[in-house]
């Protein structure tokens, strides 16, 4: 951190955020003005339609991508004065990042596949170890961290990628649909990883669904729809 009261500010916020892609006729508008404030210790659901602009704007929260105006603020940090440099800095250490289809690497244990992320993020090798196998015990998977991706069922596989967000003990993570290749009980499996993360760590959670079931065990739905956020939904933590 860079010494100011992070207390002060959301853990993350958006403003105006609009992503266009493409030139002249072949404009797209993936993001229209998003408006967001994150605050700590809270599982957040962004749902919409296919096309909506949730990936778009997860990958933007991520410092992936670039919003083409507007302006992300990390913890009160202005994202658009950030060197490329200094936001990769801040995903090895502040952010866990959780993808739809997995992103294991099929020939690596779930062990080696935790401990890896931890190697790219820089993390001394003494303490890999331990990491790595807090956080596949976190996740319940401590009598099955030494098998291959195949080896594993799809919550498990899900599960793994989960520790391997939650190894370098992230402020936030941002998850784009976590359950949609998830039957309803494997779902809910991950979302009660999810609620004991909140509970445990204080670590806040932004997720994209389309699932109405999983929308229930959030405590904040918001809507987008043609790149805006649209109705907010509060709900009881």
């Amino acid at each position: 951190m860079n010494g100011t009261d992070d207390a002060c500010f959301p853990l993350l916020e958006t403003r105006s955020v609009t992503r266009v892609f493409g030139k002249g006729n072949g404009k797209v508008y993936a993001l229209r003005g998003a408006t967001l404030s994150v605050g700590q210790g809270r599982l957040i659901a962004l749902k919409g339609r296919s096309g909506s602009g949730k990936t778009t704007l997860l990958n933007i929260m991520a410092a992936l991508d670039s919003p083409t105006e507007g302006t992300v603020f990390y913890s009160g940090r202005d994202g658009s004065e950030m060197t490329e440099q200094q936001k990769n800095e801040m995903r090895k250490s502040e952010i866990g990042l959780i993808f739809q289809s997995f992103a294991l690497v099929p020939y690596m244990t779930a062990y080696e596949n935790v401990e890896f992320g931890l190697r790219i993020a820089g993390i001394p090798t003494p303490e890999r170890k331990k990491l790595a196998e807090q956080a596949l015990s976190f996740v319940g998977l401590a009598g099955r961290m030494h098998h291959m991706p195949s080896e594993l069922s799809g919550g498990e596989q899900q599960r793994t990628a989960i520790a391997r967000a939650i190894a370098h003990k992230p402020k936030l993570i941002l998850a784009d649909e976590p359950t949609a290749e998830l039957d309803s009980r494997m779902g809910k499996q991950v979302m009660q990883v999810f609620r004991e993360l909140i509970r445990t760590e204080g670590i806040t959670i932004v997720m994209s669904t389309h699932d109405p079931h999983i929308m229930e065990l959030v405590d904040d739905v918001y809507a987008l729809e043609d790149g805006q956020i649209g109705s907010e939904s509060i709900k009881e933590a």
